[in-house]
């Protein structure tokens, strides 16, 4: 570690390396003050997260489902009643004027894998030049962790907000190369003014998630919530020239849980509000509905974070991985292919209908809360045939969204932005504030119709899926790619099928629907000529070794455009690896994330070997996570 930099309650502050000297314009002496503030919130975040661990074990040996909270509860460590929460007696803020209208809003990261802060500042000039309503910067599921991506992320942000020299002159290149595209694509320029064009998009922040820790950061010989530290860093760093420039402070929460836990953000969030002397609820919240149990205690959620919240955002891949594990004891629970399982199919139908039910419920003060829909992940590059029919699809998406009562969307490339936002353009509202809907009710059939499946394909083709993308993603991560474009190997050259934008999320759910076809004994459901495989058949631990190696196989022989040459030595095999432990074993690991994180800078197959074996004993036997950097433990 590093030399101590502050004092928490007699406890030191441990920066890793010489990072605190390297990154000083991060790590100012008002960050560091404000992390030690925040410090004591860190045992709280252990405690919460041991319980979840705790408690996914006790459902698992009990067979126990999903349940809604008993309605004369209270919600743990928030005095809020439950009923109370559920019939709108609380207090919610009214949407600030920048977030009154967020039609489309774009993701991505602000840095990218070893790059000088130039090549960073790119991503935020395509976003902020993008035409996007807002643009969440994320420092969780598409930002590579490798080295120091984190702080080169709050790096970028902070010179771009403060309109550095060297920003203003990346925003002027980048906005010709976006005319030129557009000029190409759409047959008009994008951008008149880029300058203005700069104010235009509200700039969001996605914290990780409770459930992982920082990289660089050690309190008291422990390791250091993550989201503490992003939170921290990234309003102390940004605040002061948001505020100056009229704009509100917005972060995404991710991978809540529970109403407790929403409780415990709300707690974090007005302690730093009251340490830099903001009124609470000067920050401002989306939560991201992308755990099954957050779907039980919507109301309760949006009680708990009471001033701070102004919206939910419906998304796909986490979602559907958050059921496959909340039913991983289940035999009866088995997933079809994931290409099935859209945003109108069985149990996420139920789950996006609740999330518009719950914004649309008044709060004491009448107010209602935003609905941000899902991600399109499409990418506008490919045949002229593969591109029209991706982009006609994806505009039926959206209008769909906005048909449901959407008030906007994500896209996960600026690109899309211009084919997209029309559809809200069209409608004409900026948002749908207060759209009737039913009431909201908490019936045993509602706790059914949240893990509902229907009839859906299941096949060898969509085994060879979820395998490619599985290995690929692994694999960029690896890179320090959290967000890469991806497409299963077998259409590798084939521009008519488009790459799609992939994140952390699309890792995690494709090996949690492999776990559960090969430990749950998932019949196929049409013959495969290919491998002689028929309908009727299990899906066996033989069968996924095989295709294992087969679609392995493909991605080794593949060209450096799609897999990397020099990774095919390094990062690829030990997401093969990974992924071979994940499936097989018949404990079913709860975030793959965990195992590809204690590997990041880590190339060697034999170390990987036996850090996944260390993760795998560990929680076997412990009942533990490893969410720490295995590096600076070693150092």
């Amino acid at each position: 570690m590093g030399t101590p930099t502050s004092t928490a309650h007699g406890s030191v502050l441990q920066i890793r390396d010489t990072l605190a000297e390297d990154y000083s314009d991060i790590y100012t002496p008002e960050a560091l003050t404000a992390l030690t503030f925040l410090a004591p919130f860190n045992d709280a975040q252990k405690r919460l997260m041991h319980e979840r661990t705790l408690l996914r074990a006790l459902r698992i040996k009990e067979g126990r489902p999903l349940t809604f909270l008993p309605p004369d509860s209270e919600i743990k460590g928030t005095g809020i009643r439950v009923q109370d929460a559920r019939d709108g007696r609380f207090a919610g803020p009214v949407i600030p004027p920048d977030l009154q209208r967020q039609w489309l809003q774009g993701t991505g990261p602000a840095a990218r894998p070893n790059s000088p802060v130039r090549v960073n500042l790119r991503n935020v000039a395509y976003a902020l030049l993008s035409g996007a309503d807002g643009w969440m910067f994320d420092g969780e599921d598409a930002l590579g962790q490798v080295t120091t991506m984190s702080l080169d992320n709050i790096r970028s942000l902070k010179l771009a907000f403060a309109r550095d020299p060297l920003f203003l002159e990346v925003a002027e290149q980048v906005a010709q190369e976006m005319n030129a595209w557009a000029r190409d694509f759409l047959g008009r320029e994008i951008i008149s003014d880029w300058r203005r064009q700069l104010d235009f998009t509200t700039r969001i922040f996605r914290a990780r998630g409770l459930h992982l820790d920082d990289r660089h950061i050690r309190i008291a010989g422990r390791s250091f919530s993550a989201s503490i530290v992003d939170m921290t860093l990234y309003v102390v760093n940004t605040y002061r020239t948001l505020l100056r420039a009229g704009s509100s402070i917005v972060l995404y929460l991710p991978k809540i849980q529970t109403a407790e836990e929403a409780g415990f953000w709300n707690r974090m969030i007005t302690a730093l509000e009251s340490h830099l002397s903001l009124a609470e609820g000067a920050i401002k919240v989306y939560v991201l509905v992308e755990q099954i149990e957050a779907t039980f205690q919507l109301m309760e959620i949006r009680a708990a974070l009471g001033l701070h919240f102004v919206g939910f955002n419906t998304g796909r891949w986490d979602y559907i991985n958050s059921v496959a594990d909340i039913n991983c004891w289940d035999r009866g629970f088995v997933n079809p292919n994931i290409e099935s399982i859209v945003m109108t199919y069985g149990y996420m139908r139920h789950y996006e209908d609740r999330v518009r039910r719950a914004v649309n419920t008044p709060d004491a003060n009448g107010n209602f809360s935003l609905w941000q829909g899902g991600m399109e992940p499409n990418i506008p590059v490919g045949s002229a045939k593969g591109v029209a029919d991706s982009m006609k699809k994806a505009r039926a998406g959206a209008v769909r969204e906005q048909q449901e009562g959407a008030s906007g969307k994500w896209v996960a490339h600026w690109k899309m932005v211009h084919i997209i936002r029309p559809v809200w353009e069209e409608a004409g509202e900026a948002n749908q504030l207060g759209r009737r809907f039913p009431q909201l009710t908490y019936t045993a059939a509602d706790a059914t119709g949240l893990t509902l499946l229907e009839p859906a394909p299941r096949t060898v083709r969509g085994a060879r899926n979820l395998l490619s993308v599985a290995l690929q993603y692994g694999n960029a991560f690896g890179q320090g790619l959290q967000a890469a474009a991806l497409k299963p190997a077998d259409f590798f050259g084939d521009d008519d099928v488009l790459y799609l934008m992939e994140d952390m999320a699309t890792g995690e759910i494709r090996v949690s629907i492999l776990w559960e076809w090969v430990h749950k004994g998932a019949a196929l459901t049409e013959d495969d000529p290919e491998t002689g495989l028929k309908a009727g058949n299990v899906f066996s631990d033989k069968i996924f070794a095989r295709l294992l190696d087969e679609e392995y196989a493909k991605l080794l022989a593949a060209a450096d455009r799609d897999v990397y040459d020099a990774s095919k030595t390094t990062t690829l095999p030990i997401a093969r690896a990974i992924i071979e432990t994940y499936v097989h074993d018949p404990v079913k690991a709860p975030w793959f994330i965990d195992l590809l994180n204690i590997n990041l800078n880590n190339y060697q197959l034999g170390v990987a070997g036996q850090r996944i074996a260390q993760y795998m004993e560990t929680f076997k036997n412990q009942g533990g996570r490893i969410t720490e950097n295995l590096d600076t433990l070693k150092a």
